[in-house]
């Protein structure tokens, strides 16, 4: 009896101990996970505070240098290529005492007229502001509409032979779906207060006063766009009618049309400045946005986008 006892002590000694080693391991294990986030979030701490507003990017130098500006893709408000960082990348550009030149590299099909609107008259600013420094815009595969209407308040452009240029025009898509939805039995049951307040609803047929107005309303804006190239280009266009009929070019026609100067790169800047240095004055987002849009904190507004009939108004 004494001999079972013994041995159902020594059994339950050993289960003690081995849950002891259990939790002590896992209190290890625990430490370890610890360590990891605490180490993880100051890392995200460091990128997040000594990220400049540049992305981490160079933005600074004691030698003569050609300042550079990417305008990639749409421009739109939210977008990478937005008006308020597009004019902070120019302005720091323009203000960088061994700057020679600033060039706007461009590839971009377009986007929102206010945003290049924007942009358009804060490059004329800069340019008054600093007379002596040459300001070039650089079209790579496409610079057309809003991305155009920026370009065209350069000293200079310069493109590709194959460069997709011009598409001065401005376009509102919508669609009439109403016809589908009474086949579907689907009620519109919009309710408004203002006679027009349901305009270009999709549901709905729209009016000839109601189109009217929107014509209108493109129109003045195609003018401001239209001016505003002139204003740019001055004596170089070419009097030919279709340039502002939303026609896009191949960089070849559009210095034949006078929509840009010649063939080059960045490159041919350099040459024309006198320094071979670049230094890239993009601001890029915060390392914490692009953690967050990773994360999917942008979700719902993708999701919007998605659900969109669309009556977003584009120079394009």
């Amino acid at each position: 009896m004494s001999e079972n006892n013994g041995r159902e002590w020594q059994l339950l000694e050993k289960v003690a101990l081995a849950s002891i080693d259990e939790q002590r391991k896992a209190r290890r294990w625990g430490i370890v996970f610890k360590l990891l986030t605490f180490t993880y979030l100051v890392v995200i701490l460091i990128m997040v505070t000594s990220g400049d507003k540049h992305g981490g990017k160079a933005t600074e130098s004691s030698a003569d240098h050609v300042a550079i500006v990417e305008l990639k893709g749409e421009i739109a408000d939210g977008a990478d290529a937005n008006a308020d960082d597009l004019i902070g990348s120019l302005t720091d550009a323009f203000e960088a005492k061994n700057s020679k030149a600033v060039v706007l590299r461009v590839n971009s099909p377009g986007g929102s007229p206010v945003q290049s609107a924007y942009v358009y008259d804060a490059i004329r600013q800069l340019r008054d502001k600093y007379p002596n420094k040459k300001f070039y815009a650089v079209i790579t595969d496409i610079g057309a509409s809003g991305a155009y209407y920026i370009a065209s308040a350069a000293d200079q452009i310069y493109v590709s032979p194959a460069s997709l240029v011009g598409s001065i025009g401005v376009i509102m898509p919508n669609f009439g779906v109403q016809g589908l939805t009474q086949k579907l039995g689907i009620e519109d049951r919009t309710m408004t207060a203002g006679e027009h307040k349901a305009i270009m609803n999709p549901m709905a047929p729209i009016t000839a006063e109601e189109k009217a107005h929107v014509q209108k309303m493109l129109n003045t804006i195609h003018q401001q766009f239209i001016t505003a190239v002139k204003q740019g280009r001055g004596q170089r266009l070419k009097e030919d009618p279709q340039i502002f009929s939303g026609l896009f070019w191949t960089g070849q026609q559009a210095v034949e049309l006078g929509l840009a100067d010649g063939f080059g790169s960045v490159k041919t800047i350099n040459k024309l400045a006198g320094t071979d240095e670049q230094v890239d004055y993009t601001q890029g987002k915060n390392p914490m946005d692009n953690l967050i849009r990773k994360l999917g904190a942008s979700m719902g507004e993708t999701i919007a986008a998605k659900l969109d009939l669309g009556n977003r108004l584009e120079v394009r």
